[in-house]
């Protein structure tokens, strides 16, 4: 890893701030999108950019902002990779949203946000947390050739039923599903079904597919000459150089999605699931139990 001092640390999105704090990630994802070309990384993707002054920015920015909102963290690069551990910049960056009134939302793959649950308790309990969760393969050795550097499934799975359980609001990445290798229902089915167990609030899909870009699509494709031999020349076959690669079992499994949504009250259009992510809730004008009595 390296450092550098950052300009800025939020972007605005109608109302909506994004917030990354690393550059680059050590997971190791065969699918990472955020290796592609278009993001114009000046260094390798493993030597993860630190921005050091990222909780002085934060500060600064949450000071002089009149209107309080949601703050999204971890879509470009997971805060809570291995460097987290010793850095603490994503706990400092916590801490300062809860200083300042805001709420967050983070996407991970790690377990390491379980280090920070007391801290999202306060943020939720005075404004909003959502921790969201990425769950591509429900399968332990799979998962350990697509994700290799990052906890598996299974544990993915125990920090949302711990976050439910310290009543931390939380939603599921079902993205990406990788044609001819985890899109089927025997993969899917047990992940739905651990969704419905860790009572999320949404799962968020596109569908079930992926996308490829340069920069992206080579690495994916020596992935697969490693791990999966002859599936790359299906891919090719398929789907020549296109953007959107979506599983020849889209329907079918997109059908069992909406179902198990749909039976268990949980949100499965991304519009909803956005809008959901979005809202800043206005807990100042809550009526509480002391309004009702002296009411009465």
């Amino acid at each position: 890893m390296h450092f550098a001092d950052a300009k800025g640390i939020l972007t605005n999105n109608h109302g909506f701030c994004g917030m990354n704090i690393y550059r680059g990630c050590t997971h190791g994802c065969v699918y990472c999108d955020s290796r592609s070309e278009c993001y114009q990384f000046t260094h390798p993707f493993e030597d993860v950019e630190v921005k050091r002054n990222a909780p002085d920015l934060l500060r600064r920015t949450l000071k002089s902002k009149r209107k309080k909102c949601m703050i999204g963290t971890g879509s470009m690069s997971d805060s809570y990779m291995h460097c987290e551990k010793d850095l603490k910049l994503t706990r400092q960056c916590l801490e300062i949203i809860h200083e300042y009134g805001f709420g967050v939302s983070l996407l991970t793959k790690s377990d390491l946000v379980l280090r920070d649950t007391d801290i999202l308790e306060k943020i939720n309990d005075r404004a909003k947390c959502v921790v969201q969760m990425t769950l591509t393969t429900y399968d332990d050795d799979l998962c350990s050739i697509l994700e290799p550097h990052v906890c598996n499934t299974k544990r993915r799975i125990e920090v949302l039923k711990e976050m439910n359980r310290r009543g931390i609001p939380t939603m599921v990445w079902l993205t990406p599903i990788l044609p001819f290798i985890n899109d089927t229902r025997e993969n899917i089915e047990p992940i739905l079904c651990a969704c419905v167990e860790a009572k999320v609030k949404g799962i968020v899909t596109y569908g079930m597919g992926m996308t490829l870009r340069e920069g992206d699509r080579e690495y994916f494709y020596d992935a697969l000459d490693r791990h999966f031999p002859g599936v790359k020349d299906r891919y090719i076959r398929k789907f020549g150089y296109a953007y959107e690669l979506m599983s020849p079992n889209n329907k079918e499994l997109m059908t069992c999605l909406r179902k198990v949504c749909r039976d268990n009250g949980i949100m499965s259009s991304w519009e909803d699931c956005f809008r959901y992510l979005n809202e800043f809730p206005d807990k100042n004008n809550q009526i509480s139990i002391f309004d009702l009595n002296n009411e009465l």
